[in-house]
């Protein structure tokens, strides 16, 4: 099985300080967001060309703790979202087996958005609005007293 990104000059990747990516693609305006995990593997790719090599290199740089079922299962992620080709024989990994060698390490994870998405979430959470930009907010049940 051969593993290799797809699309980089598309993409545009920010590394956040908790080791997720963030990573925007010109071509369809969407931008993903990949957890620590999801990002460990998508770095993997950038050497790493079989699965084996991609759980090496991912116990390496993330945690020493990632089995291949966990890195087939960061594949799987990416390969959905169009991150990386997969091409050869299929995954030998169920969920289960996934879950149950877990321990330590999260799930693999990556959300997408469009831009009008983003923009439309901003909205619906006043984030546009010029008032909400200066001033802080908190929640405050109801019948309760302000703290302040």
């Amino acid at each position: 099985m051969k593993v290799e990104r797809v699309n980089c000059s598309e993409l545009s990747v920010s590394q956040m300080p908790d080791g997720s990516r963030i990573v925007r693609n010109t071509e369809d305006a969407t931008v993903l967001a990949l957890n620590a995990t999801a990002a460990a593997a998508w770095d993997a790719c950038s050497s790493a060309s079989t699965v084996a090599e991609v759980a090496e290199e991912m116990r390496r740089s993330f945690n020493p703790n990632v089995t291949e079922e966990l890195a087939e299962a960061s594949l799987l992620e990416l390969q959905n979202k169009k991150l990386v080709s997969i091409t050869g024989s299929g995954f030998k990994t169920t969920r289960r087996e996934v879950l149950a060698g877990l321990g330590a390490v999260a799930l693999p994870l990556v959300v997408s958005l469009t831009i009008g998405e983003q923009k439309a979430h901003a909205e619906n959470a006043n984030s546009g609005d010029e008032r909400s930009k200066h001033a802080p907010r908190a929640y405050v049940p109801k019948g309760h007293q302000h703290p302040f």
